[in-house]
């Protein structure tokens, strides 16, 4: 076996990195809430923290390859709904599409506009606000990020009770208008305390993908970049966590 050279290593390393995004025209923000799912991290009340642990650790995987030789393979049990997740039709619906069946079009590189809705005198998000927010922004087609600033109760007990949460008319708008995606910052995109659900309904019954606690949308321009939120492709299943992100390249449409 041919010893592993750690200099080589760091000089074949160099030679591969990516030229640093701001001198090509374009910066990365993770959008993601925590950033990281790990071990015991508590999205819900109502759901079980993740269990993230080793199935073979490096001990174990050793005894099937040569001396010094390891793979450990790590071991995740976590519900659907974990840290920043896209809810698919089928979170709603049981003949809507799952996770496996979306197009990765309507996940990934979306123009996208945000909503600024923090600080407003009421939790619920209405029609208005969001027309009002906009400014004229036309959504047909993008994603649509509303800020509202719960992210920063993220990981205290308070971010469960009395989130901001968007109106029935304000989904209903945002589907009329032609959102391709709409995501939020907050603990639900609906009030909690309406078992009807009316924002699920409407946008997953069009179709219109949700991404919930997103995390840093202050950091993003009203419009003028792109979006991306993607899980992994899971075949009857309905929600998943997804790595979110923002590409504020000079390539997004501004219009």
């Amino acid at each position: 076996m041919t010893d592993v050279d750690p200099a080589a290593n760091a000089v074949v390393r160099e030679g591969r990195e990516r030229p640093d995004a701001d001198t090509a025209g374009a910066r990365l923000v993770d959008l993601g809430l925590g950033l990281v799912v790990e071990a015991g991290m508590i999205t819900s009340k109502w759901v079980p923290a993740p269990i993230v642990c080793d199935f073979l650790g490096w001990e174990q995987s050793s005894a099937h390859y040569a001396a010094g030789t390891g793979f450990p393979t790590g071991k995740i049990e976590l519900v659907g709904n974990t840290g920043t997740c896209l809810d698919s039709p089928f979170h709603r619906f049981a003949d809507g599409k799952d996770l496996a069946a979306l197009e990765l079009s309507s996940l990934a590189v979306l123009d996208a506009v945000v909503v600024r809705a923090t600080g407003l005198a009421s939790r619920a998000i209405g029609r208005d606000a969001v027309a009002a927010a906009l400014g004229g922004a036309g959504v047909r087609g993008r994603a649509v990020l509303v800020e509202t600033g719960w992210d920063r109760e993220w990981r205290t007990d308070r971010s469960f009770e009395g989130h901001p949460f968007l109106t029935a008319d304000a989904a209903d708008a945002l589907l009329w208008a032609g959102a391709a995606l709409v995501g939020i910052d907050s603990y639900n995109v609906d009030d909690t305390d309406d078992g009807r659900r009316p924002v699920h309904t409407a946008l997953l019954g069009a179709e219109i993908t949700i991404v919930e606690h997103l995390r840093g949308l202050e950091q993003l321009p009203p419009a003028g970049f792109r979006f991306s939120a993607v899980p992994i492709k899971v075949t009857g299943m309905g929600t998943f966590p997804a790595r979110a992100y923002a590409n504020l390249g000079a390539s997004a449409d501004c219009g």
